[in-house]
């Protein structure tokens, strides 16, 4: 276990709300599952889970991430039950609703103003708590119009139920066309977006980054070791859970990996706390959400937050070793622009 001060959190602003969250989120996936997302085979995940929770607060973290449909709302009770032996004003939680919560109604799932209403109460239930300081799409729903699930969301907002609002795993028109639509009916606007963002998944950068950054919406980068691509770690075998499980031992991977090892060697750091810090050194971020499963793994990703960071060259290094060729029309603008840029008018 690294030294508690050389794990001790920083903080940022989520996007231009004012509303500063840890730097590394705690991602709660894991919480209330078992087996092999959770304590071990047949294990009970909830008393690490308590230990992870009191762990990261103790770090300095606030930031903590679920959703209604984690383990089927075991992952909320779960963080409720630690919460009510907590000072609520001090945590951040997030949320999300749009995944199917029961199958056996047909009305139990999507964006429907029925659907939020209905499901925001039973989060706020499970979490033991009057608000959610962080309420997102998980994804998008073609089967109900944008303004009803803005309207609803904005009205929870009026009520007290959720403070902010968020948008996960959108792709570049939909987040356009949701602030866009907030901005022209006069509703909360939406402060975040929970996307893939990492050493081998960059798509975000060809367009979503361009609209976060245009309209000051803050980033939470999920799976920071690409699904467990970027896991091979002869410093610890750590980060397991906080990016995945997969191996891929493809050409370009190995390359980056090879690389992200070096460079790991030279700072005395694992492979996952280069990944994150990689990351949180993009200027868009505001936090990268981790998926601990034990307080070596909780440890490991939390050593990326503070107290180091990258040189020039490492991030250009790295940059350059995980870049991928933009397809059509994002190669064509790219060649288009080059030499031209204007601060003033972007």
């Amino acid at each position: 276990m690294e030294n508690s001060d050389s794990l001790k959190l920083n903080h940022k602003f989520l996007g231009c709300s004012g509303l500063l969250v840890s730097n590394v989120c705690l991602g709660t996936i894991p919480f209330g599952r078992t087996g092999l997302l959770g304590a071990g085979a047949g294990g009970d995940v909830t008393d690490v889970a308590f230990d992870i929770l009191d762990r990261y607060a103790d770090l300095g973290g606030n930031f903590i991430d679920t959703a209604d449909v984690y383990a089927f709302g075991k992952s909320e009770q779960i963080i409720g039950q630690w919460l009510s032996r907590q000072e609520r004003e001090k945590f951040v939680i997030s949320t999300k609703v749009r995944s199917p919560v029961d199958p056996t109604n047909p009305n139990k799932v999507g964006l429907s103003r029925r659907h939020i209403t209905s499901n925001v109460d039973e989060s706020l239930r499970r979490l033991g708590t009057h608000y959610i300081d962080l309420y997102q799409i998980q994804l998008w729903d073609e089967a109900v119009p944008l303004e009803e699930t803005l309207r609803t969301l904005s009205d929870l907002v009026r009520c007290d139920k959720v403070r902010y609002i968020g948008i996960c795993n959108a792709t570049g028109w939909q987040l356009q066309k949701a602030l866009d639509t907030s901005e022209y009916l006069n509703l909360h606007p939406v402060i975040s977006l929970q996307t893939q963002y990492s050493l081998t998944s960059r798509t975000f950068e060809w367009e979503l980054e361009r609209v976060c950054s245009d309209n000051g919406v803050g980033v939470m980068a999920t799976l920071p070791l690409a699904s467990g691509r970027l896991f091979e770690d002869t410093k610890t075998g750590a980060g397991k859970s906080n990016g995945g499980t997969s191996q891929d031992t493809s050409l370009p991977v190995q390359v980056l990996r090879d690389e992200i090892k070096t460079i790991a060697a030279d700072n005395n750091k694992t492979v996952s706390q280069v990944s994150i810090r990689w990351s949180l050194q993009k200027s868009i971020v505001a936090s990268v959400v981790i998926y601990p499963t034990t307080i070596a793994e909780l440890d490991d990703g939390l050593g990326a937050s503070a107290g180091w960071s990258l040189s020039n060259e490492e991030m250009r290094k790295l940059d350059e070793f995980s870049s991928v060729k933009a397809p059509y029309p994002y190669d064509v603008m790219k060649m288009g622009n080059l030499g031209r840029y204007n601060r003033y008018s972007v």
